[in-house]
């Protein structure tokens, strides 16, 4: 059987991670979270005090990371260097210095060449802001995901707060429109929609509801090839 690149694009919190789990967990597919990557770059780039404008140093960084991602059931893990950092790729201050990290062409380029090697072959779901536009822009199927912002802002909210965090709403969704504002300007890369994207609001939708409508798509797909 054929085995498609599905590409998953959109603004922070539109529900892009769940939905390539679910995806690559019902398709047997692998999944690629490129916007984790980013994320353990910013993360490892503050633990080494490495300034977020050297990007002689980040694309270093970038080079020295052997990044994993592991499943166990429905269970991912994303390591770097052997060490589990799903729960502090996630934290705040985490989340607000990825896009100035994103927005390193020399970054960009280091881990597009990783990217485009995990996915090369197919059989694969991978989720980010410029997957189908950039990293594979030949991806059989291309879904844009967004929902509101203040809806996004409210789950990024709900989540934290599951965490036992101690976050304000109006904060969260402020926070939401930055990053927002940050990925859609930068001169590199920034959020796009191919013109060939399949869009969905997830605005008033569950994640059963998205997924399955996803699932139709690849489906018909499959079918065609």
């Amino acid at each position: 059987m054929a085995k498609l690149i599905i590409a998953i694009d959109g603004p922070s919190g539109a529900g892009k991670s769940t939905l390539s789990k679910a995806l690559s967990t019902q398709l047997g597919y692998a999944n690629i979270d490129t916007g984790a990557m980013y994320r353990a770059v910013a993360l490892l780039a503050t633990r080494n005090q490495i300034s977020l404008d050297d990007a002689l140093a980040l694309s270093q960084l970038c080079r020295n990371m052997q990044l994993e991602f592991q499943r166990n059931g429905d269970n991912e893990k994303v390591l770097v260097n052997g060490e589990d950092i799903s729960a502090a790729i996630r934290m705040p201050e985490v989340s607000m210095l990825t896009s100035q990290v994103a927005a390193c062409p020399a970054v960009r380029e280091e881990l597009l060449r990783m990217q485009q090697q995990l996915g090369r072959v197919g059989g694969v779901v991978l989720e980010g802001r410029d997957i189908g536009t950039v990293v594979f822009p030949q991806a059989e199927i291309k879904f844009f995901l967004s929902a509101s912002a203040e809806e996004r802002g409210r789950r990024r909210y709900e989540e934290l707060r599951a965490k036992g965090m101690n976050v304000d709403l109006a904060q969260t969704i402020e926070e939401v429109r930055a990053r927002d504002a940050a990925d859609s300007s930068r001169e590199h890369a920034p959020l796009c929609r191919a013109e060939d994207a399949i869009d969905i609001d997830s605005t008033v939708l569950n994640i059963d509801q998205v997924l399955a409508f996803m699932l139709g798509v690849v489906n018909e797909r499959l079918a065609e090839k």
